[in-house]
């Protein structure tokens, strides 16, 4: 994948972000760190207190337990939403023109829910891997192979 000089990469996954910026050219990247972003997101068993709600069947003697809310996922999911607005934010003050978003697939399908249309019209590329918490050698490496 060919990375314009001066373009942003977006590196996520549901706790993590990492805006890159490609201070070399096509051939030779140099991703040098510009922001870095990391929430605490306990796991599901951490938000809840109390265990689901049961019913019972208004004919017969059947019950049957409500679906637990996955607390820990709609998080993820709040942060990736966050993530597109800063996106959105920064699209809309020309902070680049070209982007390139590496995120993996969940979290990469809750980002594009989001997408402004000026972040959209930007948009280069799209890898879906994690990498967040991989050397930004790896990274640089990992786009210059998509």
């Amino acid at each position: 994948m060919q990375l314009p000089h001066n373009a942003v990469v977006l590196v996520a996954d549901g706790r993590k972000m990492l805006f890159l910026r490609n201070q070399g050219d096509a051939v030779t990247p140099n991703l040098v760190v510009e922001t870095a972003r990391e929430q605490d997101n306990p796991s599901n068993s951490d938000h809840v207190t109390d265990r689901p709600g049961r019913t019972q069947s208004s004919v017969g003697a059947g019950r049957s337990g409500y679906e637990d809310a996955d607390f820990h996922q709609l998080e993820e999911n709040r942060f990736a939403a966050d993530a597109a607005e800063l996106l959105k934010k920064r699209a809309l003050t020309n902070d680049f023109e070209s982007l390139i978003i590496v995120a993996p697939p969940k979290t990469l399908g809750e980002l594009r829910k989001h997408y402004h249309k000026t972040v959209s019209d930007r948009l280069k590329g799209e890898i879906d891997k994690d990498l967040t918490g991989h050397p930004i050698a790896d990274i640089a490496k990992a786009l210059q192979n998509a």
